[in-house]
């Protein structure tokens, strides 16, 4: 009966582990953009049925790490570069409001959080590890967005910054390539130090200044021609 019921546990939650598995591949871009995931072939390469893959691939949907075409086919989302300039406006609103936020609402305890994990982000570039160093900066932006009690706010900001982690994967690599820029833990530091002060305004000047860096830094990304393998659509200027 053990056996049964363990079975029955494995069965009801391995989509986990193929969610998981792909997630990382396409934030990593070990599955590049616009790669095609076959249900079949995944099933396989799991060693399971194709239900807990398209579960796996339902959430990653949901996630907008992967799209499903007319025909049914399932690729990697695609890199939309002539839509960055609008996902750069939105992200630098939503990360402007809810640093603004934080320095204003601030907590002790909510500073703790945030000296965490610009601490952890510390380790995790020190690793260079790129993976672990988007996932690191995100869960020190949702720290500082958290520190702001705004949760619309919040999971809007969590939104685009999910969508904006493999681009923030080719800004770390451009950075480490060319030693041009730092990698954002300086700027963290600033940012730390405004919402400890309570300083708003100094607050929302950093965070634009972040926003900035990042957008700098990947348009030099692609007009370096360093994309031979990834699959990107046409560049707009983005000001």
């Amino acid at each position: 009966m053990s056996d049964e019921i363990e079975s029955k546990r494995v069965r009801g939650t391995g989509w986990k582990s193929v969610y998981d598995t792909l997630r990382n591949e396409i934030l990593a871009l070990a599955l590049p953009p616009g790669q095609l995931l076959d249900e079949t072939t995944l099933a396989e390469r799991f060693d399971m049925s194709r239900s807990p893959v398209r579960e796996a691939l339902i959430r990653l949907a949901g996630e907008d790490l992967v799209v499903t075409l007319s025909n049914r086919s399932t690729i990697v989302a695609p890199i939309e570069v002539a839509s960055f300039p609008k996902y750069v406006e939105a992200l630098d609103v939503a990360q402007r409001m809810n640093t603004r936020l934080a320095a204003a609402l601030r907590t002790d305890a909510d500073l703790k959080i945030i000296a965490k994990r610009q601490k952890e982000f510390e380790a995790a570039v020190r690793t260079g590890l790129h993976l672990k160093m988007s996932e690191a900066n995100k869960q020190f932006h949702m720290a500082v967005a958290y520190a702001g009690k705004n949760t619309y706010l919040a999971s809007f900001y969590e939104r685009l910054l999910n969508q904006g982690q493999r681009m923030l994967h080719l800004h770390f690599e451009y950075l480490e390539r060319t030693g041009d820029g730092y990698l954002l833990t300086d700027e963290h530091e600033l940012m730390l130090e405004a919402i400890r002060e309570k300083n708003v305004e100094r607050a929302d000047e950093l965070a634009h200044a972040h926003t900035r860096q990042f957008q700098d830094n990947f348009i030099a990304f692609l007009r370096e021609n360093y994309t031979t393998d990834v699959a990107f659509g046409p560049l707009a200027a983005a000001e």
